[in-house]
């Protein structure tokens, strides 16, 4: 479901929507939450960062705040997003990668040297092992001797979108909404500066929604922690006004900037029909939002630079509290030290240069905007009620709705640009015909997972065995209990004060609760049917079905992730548009290690394996995968990667046996004509059964 806009707009498209003028600070907020805005406090300018050890990135949180940046944003790796330690044989190509690697108390006090946290806001994007993690940042703020209620920032604690699109969740999601509250009451009566929840959007619309659907699905998550606190104990005056959402800043300006204004208004609207607070300040909802990493590309990078200066525009004119930009690389690698700096001068120059901060919502009264605004209000409270009529946010999920649904459209989005139809400068229209050598900052994955096995050792001989066994019974038994509120956090911080791991912390979860383990599956259809050129796409199916009659079977293709990354969107539009181009696909579980990736495609006869990789793990993983293979006699299955890969990593994995790397902006009927090359180059059906 999209929202179309009009070609013209007039003050009668106002009156037809019943299009009441209000001020900023006041119900329904559409306008922006305080009433001063900008003009006596600007939006804080944040930069989601993290890699390799807590010590490197201190040293660029450091040079972060001394360059203009007004808080802290720590992405971690996804070894621990997923709760386990870095000596975790299942996590070797992951620590370090994506994100900072924290085990112990140890390392976030490291993480934090210097940096003053009653002083510095620091949000945190964590969800799967948010106790631990949480846990380990009270502790390290106690060892500067910040006691917990001086400590402002906010944690993500948004298992529900994990359950949706990310991926990175540890636990079923009853205890891990249990987990959602636990944090919500222990905060309520601890951290009074600290918000306990961040709704996310922001990794819908990258995994593929719309914004309409972005907006519709966030806002329903919101909903549903509220309710959950209330079940709690608490009251939503309690714990709405330290909830606050996260959205994502796309290339549709109008729509975009309107989205936000339209996020406040329904919210408010909402949580005063169904919650009747007395709070005014429960209605107001505050907002970080971050660019897009999808719209970010391999070719030309540097028009992402334009490209995430527009995705900030609609942010500051749709009125959000704090802004992260992305660097201009990030299609390519972990940002270098320049480009982070250009995207932090981006918010400066906007700031400081562009006069944004001297006039209260600019747009205002704006015929297109306000319509716009209120169509998707309109159009995300439709979403909402079909939610409610599947029984809420949480069964919605379990039926699978909103997975579909984002499905669908990052798929039907896909076909629209592989066609044509979207253009993407240098990408599908108007490419260069230069070279351009881009410099790709590379984490030393084998350096880092050494440091933190010694670290950990290191840790393990020195502190009190008796004293962590004892922490860590506690925090099973509070699992057990059938009210935590706010227990078991307290049962977890005593843990960290132990020394206990990331890693054994979860595990004290996980013998109660269990590891989920969800179902992958692909649609079809989506892609053929939003294919615009279907010549190009006609061309690739009557090649498929040459093969197949010749072959005497159709080519088969096992899509899989590899390591801890949940990041699927690209595994998912692959293994959809190859089936409708008349591949037979397995789309693969995630989190497979290389050995298991290899016995599946041995075992379902594959012609081809597609690794899709994001997280920078393919120099560990991908060449694992192809000693599996070859170990199990099977080298004649053939392994293509696409994603996130860096030409000189791409020139290397080539000669580790990668037969084709596809990287972003790859069209898929390109991709699916080489990938039957590539089987030919192997000998189609010389290892079947």
């Amino acid at each position: 479901m999209n929202i179309k806009k009009q070609p013209l707009y007039t003050s009668k498209d106002l009156a037809a929507r019943g299009y009441e003028e209000s001020g900023p600070g006041r119900y329904p907020y559409s306008r922006g939450p305080y009433e001063t805005m900008y003009t006596r406090r600007p939006w804080t300018i944040r930069q989601y960062a993290g890699f390799s050890t807590a010590q490197e990135s201190n040293a660029f949180y450091r040079k972060a705040l001394k360059a203009g940046q007004k808080g802290l944003s720590v992405a971690f790796d996804l070894a621990t997003h997923r709760g386990y330690d870095s000596d975790h044989p299942g996590v070797e190509g992951d620590v370090g990668k994506a994100g900072v690697a924290i085990d112990t108390a140890e390392d976030m006090i490291q993480l934090f040297d210097g940096i003053p946290l009653d002083e510095v806001s620091v949000s945190m994007t964590m969800n799967g092992a948010v106790l631990p993690v949480m846990a380990c940042f009270i502790v390290a703020a106690e060892e500067q001797g910040v006691s917990q209620e001086k400590l402002a920032g906010t944690i993500q604690n948004d298992i529900l979108k994990e359950f949706m699109v990310r991926n990175t969740y540890i636990y079923p999601p009853a205890p891990s909404m249990t987990i959602v509250s636990d944090i919500m009451a222990y905060t309520h009566r601890k951290m009074p500066r600290f918000n306990s929840i961040s709704v996310s959007g922001y990794h819908m619309q990258e995994a593929g929604a719309t914004p309409l659907q972005e907006l519709a699905f966030t806002i329903a998550d919101g909903l549903a922690y509220l309710e959950a606190a209330r079940s709690a104990g608490l009251r939503v005056d309690d714990a709405a006004p330290r909830v606050s959402f996260f959205f994502a800043l796309g290339m549709d300006f109008l729509t975009e900037t309107a989205k936000l204004r339209a996020a406040r208004e329904l919210w408010a609207r909402l949580v005063r029909e169904r919650f009747q607070p007395e709070n005014e300040k429960s209605l107001v909802l505050r907002m970080h939002c971050q660019t897009s990493g999808w719209s970010l590309t391999a070719q030309d990078p540097l028009n992402n630079v334009i490209r995430t200066t527009i995705e900030a525009l609609a942010g500051v004119l749709g009125g959000t509290q704090s802004l992260h930009t992305n660097s201009y690389d990030e299609a390519l690698s972990l940002p270098t030290d320049r480009a982070a700096r250009i995207a932090r001068n981006t918010q400066l120059i906007l700031q400081e240069e562009a006069g944004l901060c001297q006039t209260i919502d600019p747009l205002a009264g704006s015929y297109a905007i306000e319509s716009l605004t209120s169509d998707i209000a309109s159009g995300a409270m439709e979403i909402i009620r079909e939610v409610d009529a599947l029984g809420g946010m949480i069964r919605a999920i379990e039926q699978g709705m909103p997975q579909r649904r984002i499905q669908e459209s990052a798929a039907s989005r896909q076909a629209a640009i592989d066609s044509g139809d979207e253009v993407i400068v240098g990408v599908n229209a108007y490419r260069s015909e230069e070279a351009q050598e881009v410099d790709v900052f590379d984490v030393d994955n084998k350096k880092v997972l050494n440091q933190q096995k010694k670290k950990l050792d290191h840790i393990r001989s020195e502190r009190d065995p008796g004293t962590v066994a004892q922490a860590l019974e506690r925090v099973t038994k509070e699992a057990l209990a059938d009210q935590q509120a706010g227990r078991l956090l307290e049962a977890m911080v005593d843990a960290a004060r132990a020394r206990a791991t990331v890693g054994e912390m979860s595990s004290a979860l996980e013998h109660v609760w269990g590891r989920h383990r969800a179902a992958q599956t692909a649609i079809s259809g989506a892609y053929r049917k939003s294919f615009q050129n279907k010549t190009l796409f006609m061309e690739i199916v009557q090649e498929v079905e040459a093969f197949a009659r010749r072959e005497g079977r159709r080519p088969r293709m096992l899509v899989v992730k590899l390591g801890q990354d949940g990041h699927d969107r690209g595994a998912r539009i692959v293994a959809t548009a190859f089936a409708d181009i008349g591949f037979d696909v397995d789309l693969g579980p995630l989190f497979l290690t290389p050995a298991e990736a290899a016995r599946q495609a041995i075992e379902n006869d594959v012609h081809v394996v597609g690794v899709s990789t994001l997280a920078g793990a393919h120099k560990t993983l991908i060449p694992s995968l192809i000693d599996e293979l070859k170990r199990e006699g099977a080298d004649n299955i053939a392994v293509v990667a696409g994603g996130v890969i860096p030409d000189k990593d791409a020139e290397w994995l080539r000669k580790k046996g990668v037969l084709e790397i596809f990287g972003p902006g790859t069209r898929i009927p390109e991709a699916a004509r080489r990938v039957l090359g590539c089987i030919a180059a192997r000998g189609a059906g010389k290892g079947s059964r």
